[in-house]
């Protein structure tokens, strides 16, 4: 089977990066230090504690790509169709996603919705309703949990497939792409994945949306530099409320997608057939489908 003239490859084993192979090296080197002298210790501890702190800034840094693939731009075809792809998170929020929706339409725009499994659960009329007009529904956790970056690969795995088998029972579609709470995560996420099947996605550009109600300075963040086969981030969950008590998503897409029309981009969502990414594709740029 190939895809856009390239080979699609099938979920298989977990391959750790070349950052994780340094990083196990690092530890194998320092306990063999102090096995050969043990008065080596503080040096070896020192060295442990700088690589552990690399990890966590890897972990940290939402477009990583050190701890694992992660799609953070779209590929050079769909840059050339001058394609941006929408993405909503922590949805459905039954006050807001059906609003967001009702824009959409009115734009002809396409978005991806990264749904949390509880909430899904609790509105499953909106997540047919997402599906029905020809949006993606892709997988941001079963509880969305503050802590979740602190997961082992039990934890990843229980956030991350209940999740998928609470929004494939919903929608009649398993996920292909996952996209942690805020971005961050852990060396144990991509093992999971992998093994699922699934993709890590993030973004080129992010509102801040649930900090911000100022549509302004909302809009500014996600149009600033704005480019074609751009991955942008809002949120039709936990919006921040503008000064008039209005999600801020709400006033700031219609103006986002007047821009697009402006700049000639077209707004599409995250298509992509389920499968692990390969080790060539751990730059951030991944194959999509257009809409």
């Amino acid at each position: 089977m190939t895809e856009a003239g390239r080979p699609v490859p099938s979920a298989g084993r977990w391959r750790p990066t070349p950052f994780l192979l340094a990083s196990a090296a690092i530890h194998v080197g320092a306990l063999a230090g102090v096995l050969v002298e043990s008065d080596n210790w503080p040096y070896a501890l020192a060295v442990v504690l700088l690589d552990q702190l690399a990890i966590t800034a890897a972990g940290l840094w939402p477009r990583s790509t050190l701890l694992g693939a992660n799609l953070v731009r779209l590929h050079a075809a769909a840059r050339h169709r001058r394609e941006v792809a929408l993405t909503f998170d922590d949805g459905p929020d039954p006050a807001v996603t059906p609003r967001v929706l009702d824009i959409l339409q009115r734009y002809g725009a396409r978005a991806t919705f990264f749904c949390i499994g509880e909430r899904a659960a609790a509105h499953p009329d909106i997540c047919r309703a997402i599906v029905a007009a020809g949006h993606r529904i892709e997988n941001h956790g079963q509880r969305h949990r503050n802590h979740a970056a602190f997961y082992g690969v039990g934890g990843w795995r229980r956030e991350v497939a209940e999740g998928q088998d609470t929004l494939e029972r919903l929608t009649g579609r398993r996920p292909c792409y996952f996209r942690a709470l805020a971005g961050l995560r852990n060396p144990f996420l991509d093992p999971v994945l992998t093994r699922l099947g699934l993709r890590l996605a993030t973004w080129t550009r992010r509102a801040f949306d649930t900090r911000c109600g100022d549509p302004d300075v909302v809009l500014a963040r996600l149009t600033r530099k704005l480019a074609a086969g751009d991955i942008l981030l809002l949120h039709d969950g936990h919006s921040a409320p503008t000064g008039n008590g209005n999600p801020v998503v709400l006033e700031v897409l219609p103006r986002l997608l007047a821009e697009l029309a402006a700049r000639g981009l077209h707004a599409v969502h995250l298509d992509q057939p389920c499968l692990a990414a390969p080790a060539a594709e751990r730059s951030g740029v991944t194959p999509h489908q257009p809409s």
